[in-house]
């Protein structure tokens, strides 16, 4: 009777120790995407044109679509020069933010959880690819949760956390030209109402990222993806669609003059640097955009609002094609490399008051004729010693070495992991030692 008792216990033991743990760890590395219905939500701002944005509920709403003015999607012709001209002003930068060949060009990325798993799958296919200037070091400064309000609020981590990911990547707030923007606010609303609410919060944080940066020039901007989700839920459509405008207007009201946005020095004081859209993400479902990519519900996970693998690898895809190909990132671009260097020379014997005769110049300008063509297939060569560093994980970090790619590596709960399984194998033990005992007493 107790060798039989002792054995079935044995048995329970280590039953509870080997067919637990490897379900869970299975059920902790799958990832459930989206079952959410598809539903038409609207014609992409990039496809809509002149054409005006109809809500879902049918409510028309007296806005037309296109990225800029007047419905169309490239840049009126006098903020494209001064983007152009703005662009070639870039060239890496020493800690201090003085012109140097041996220096880096940051490239940041501002938002919520969206954009930091996004800006992710872009830094992986950056640090893979040989058509990448190597100077260029992306850093991920945007945060979870961290939605547009928060960027904007007076007391807020946000900038401490920023912070900590450029000492992460041994880089200086000095050497910070170029950031992404992805922003958005949460739920549900009105329209106008919650696009507007949008713009100001993205005002404010432009002109914040100015004051903190002092060489910041160029910003793009990106509205959100397509959410599965309707009218509630953490960022419904329309309102995820509706982001777009938020963009659109601030752009615009750029373009237009004000001067709380003023990135002209020759137009009085600079309030923030100059702004542009980045790559437009918004697709509508199933249904083809004009340039043929879908945004599927496999591409989100089960909340039908954050991007799975797949969403997150599109839109890095997309920023990838951006960078290469917009006529204001040759600064981006391992093609332009030599231009960029010469007028680094050039700009350091300045400084060093050396003549401009002793340093070749360059001939002319990057323009938009060095742009290789949107079409091309980027190649994946790993080849390319640009840098992407990954926020850090904890404070202080050890940073990392130049040109390292960190992977994400998420350590399970202490309840996913398999560690459950021991009090229930604590608890066999001690009905053991329990029986044990008793069967001797008894047998005495």
């Amino acid at each position: 009777m107790g060798r039989r008792l002792f054995f079935m216990l044995m048995l329970f033991i280590l039953g509870s120790g080997t067919a637990v743990k490897p379900t869970q760890h299975v059920a902790a590395a799958q990832q459930t995407t989206c079952a959410g219905p598809f539903l038409l939500v609207a014609t992409p701002l990039t496809d809509l044109g002149a054409n005006e944005y109809v809500r879902m509920d049918g409510q028309a709403t007296g806005f037309m679509g296109g990225l800029y003015p007047d419905g169309r999607n490239d840049r009126p012709p006098a903020h494209e020069a001064a983007g152009q001209a703005i662009a070639a002003s870039i060239v890496p930068l020493n800690e201090t933010g003085e012109p140097d060949a041996d220096g880096r060009i940051v490239l940041i990325s501002v938002g919520m959880s969206n954009t930091t798993s996004e800006f992710h799958a872009f830094m992986e296919l950056l640090h893979q690819n040989p058509a990448v200037n190597a100077p260029v070091t992306a850093v991920n400064g945007a945060q979870g949760g961290r939605t547009a309000d928060r960027w904007a609020a007076a007391d807020t981590d946000v900038w401490t956390n920023l912070a900590g990911s450029l000492n992460h990547a041994r880089v200086t707030p000095e050497q910070v030209q170029v950031a992404w923007i992805k922003q958005t606010v949460t739920r549900g609303g009105d329209f106008p109402d919650r696009a507007q609410e949008l713009q100001g919060y993205l005002e404010t944080i432009v002109r914040e990222l100015k004051s903190r940066f002092p060489n910041l020039k160029i910003v793009y901007l990106s509205s959100r993806t397509r959410s599965y989700t309707y009218e509630r839920g953490l960022s419904p459509e329309p309102v995820a669609y509706e982001t777009a405008f938020a963009v659109k207007w601030l752009i615009e009201k750029q373009i237009n003059g004000d001067p709380a946005l003023n990135f002209d020095p020759a137009r009085g004081e600079v309030m923030a640097p100059y702004l542009s859209w980045g790559p437009y993400l918004w697709i509508d479902g199933e249904n083809e955009r004009s340039d043929g990519r879908v945004w599927l519900a496999e591409d989100m996970i089960e909340d039908c609002t954050h991007p799975s693998r797949s969403g997150n690898t599109k839109v890095g895809e997309m920023l990838l094609e951006f960078f290469l190909t917009d006529s204001t990132t040759g600064w981006f671009r391992a093609g332009e490399a030599s231009i960029i260097a010469a007028t680094t020379a050039t700009s350091a014997a300045l400084s060093a008051g050396v003549a401009a005769t002793e340093t070749p110049a360059p001939t002319q300008p990057p323009t938009a004729t060095t742009t290789p063509s949107p079409t091309a297939t980027p190649s994946l060569t790993p080849t390319s010693s640009a840098t992407a560093v990954l926020p850090p994980t904890t404070a202080p970090p050890t940073p990392l070495p130049a040109a390292t790619v960190t992977p994400v590596v998420v350590a399970p709960d202490e309840d996913e992991g398999g560690t459950a399984v021991w009090p229930l194998a604590l608890l066999a033990i001690t009905i053991l030692g329990g029986s044990l005992y008793w069967l001797r007493r008894r047998h005495r």
